[in-house]
């Protein structure tokens, strides 16, 4: 699908959709918890839609409503293939909770997520001591518990997803559990896990993110959750106010555990005029200059951040670059590719991404089936001098369906 975005004046206000990285984690430890929980306010992009197919595969009773999911939790192993979609936090977190029975289960993904490398979740699962084996280190990967505890190590640099899913499973296994971290990666994220699983009756002691203590034989309790608003989305939508505008954002944390609500800083240092109203965020353009941002805890934001970058007059420097190469396409290379169609020049170095911002002009780009690509190019669009034709825009389905219909409110794209 092709998406015509003109340049625009934006104004108004737009409420954040769902945290599919909050609500994939609470559909699965409500699944995991014995009695009936309910979650509100769930959204309705692709990953959570395949996180709500897979637990029902897995037997947990889930009645869906437009903002409610009735969940009577309890797994047994599927009678068929688990598919998680393109859902990364999927296929790594389910691995783990699979790893909790006794029989073989197999899971796989579709699109981008076949081509993800899928090494360090059999490396992780197998330190659980559970057998766990990948397709040429890709998906299908195929697991049979059930997991052990004891002291597993883990590579914690190019995901903290994996980590997240041990997290989920080590309180079901019999034995107390030590998992051993190095170079852990979106620390924000293990918070929000952590944060989860405390709600839902389980407890882990942190020390130092480095070392995760976590005891045997507990057990997840129901309970009613309402979903938090989406930071990652949000950041889109507040740096088309910081480029085109005035945006607010409501349903929105400002405490939240979430990795993205830094974009308010990045917001700040760029010149844009922000203020925070309980839950509503409001940007607003000012005289945007470059800026430097340090991304490797949250990688999602370099492209909102790269938009902004192409819209900053003078160099703006973000570092993480090696966070990005293993997402739905690899997204430095990606950024760096479609932007300088638009005229904005990228340079890479290691982990420093160079954003030569100033004038954005008008062309044809293609998503490369990256949600955030998609949106990216569309913000960055309402600022140029001209317009900006996307391809394959349909892929902001992934976390944020509602993406086009909401820039629409806002602006006449």
């Amino acid at each position: 699908m092709k998406r015509l975005v003109r340049p625009s004046q934006v104004s108004g206000t737009i409420k954040a959709p769902a945290s599919k990285s909050a609500a994939q984690r609470a559909i699965a430890l409500a699944s995991l918890a014995s009695g009936q929980s309910e979650i509100f306010e769930y959204g309705t992009s692709d990953d959570v839609m395949a996180a709500i197919e897979v637990c029902k595969q897995f037997g947990a009773r889930i009645i869906q409503e437009p903002n409610k999911l009735s969940i009577e939790g309890g797994i047994v192993a599927p009678q068929k293939q688990l598919h998680c979609g393109e859902s990364g936090l999927g296929i790594r977190m389910f691995s783990s909770i699979a790893a909790t029975l006794s029989q073989t289960v197999t899971l796989t993904g579709s699109g981008t997520l076949a081509t993800r490398p899928m090494g360090i979740v059999e490396q992780s699962i197998r330190a659980l001591g559970a057998k766990c084996e990948t397709t040429n280190g890709l998906v299908p990967i195929s697991v049979c518990g059930p997991i052990k505890g004891g002291i597993a190590k883990v590579d914690g640099s190019l995901s903290s997803q994996v980590l997240t899913g041990m997290l989920m499973a080590a309180p079901m296994a019999k034995a107390d559990t030590t998992i051993l971290v190095k170079n852990l990666q979106s620390k924000p994220y293990i918070d929000l896990t952590i944060e989860l699983m405390k709600e839902f009756g389980v407890n882990i002691e942190n020390i130092n993110y480095s070392e995760f203590k976590i005891k045997g034989n507990q057990r997840y309790k129901p309970l009613k959750h309402t979903v938090e608003g989406d930071w990652s989305g949000a950041a889109f939508l507040l740096v088309a106010g910081a480029i085109a505008g005035e945006v607010g954002v409501s349903n929105l944390n400002p405490m939240s555990k979430q990795a993205d609500r830094a974009i308010v800083e990045a917001l700040m240092w760029a010149g844009a005029k922000v203020s925070i109203q309980h839950n509503l965020i409001v940007a607003a353009k000012g005289e945007l200059n470059a800026f430097h941002f340090d991304a490797t805890h949250c990688p999602d934001l370099f492209p909102p951040l790269v938009a902004l970058a192409a819209h900053c007059e003078g160099e703006s420097r973000i570092l993480g670059v090696s966070r990005l190469r293993v997402k739905e396409s690899d997204r430095a290379a990606t950024l760096q590719q479609e932007f300088a169609k638009l005229g904005v020049r990228i340079e890479i170095e290691g982990e420093l991404m160079r954003v030569i911002g100033g004038k954005v002009k008008g062309g044809k780009v293609n998503s490369h089936g990256d949600h955030r690509i998609a949106m990216a190019s569309a913000i960055a669009a309402l600022a140029a001098d001209g317009k900006v034709e996307i391809n394959e825009a349909e892929a902001v389905g992934k976390s944020y369906p509602e993406f086009f219909e909401d820039i629409n409110t806002i602006a006449s794209i």
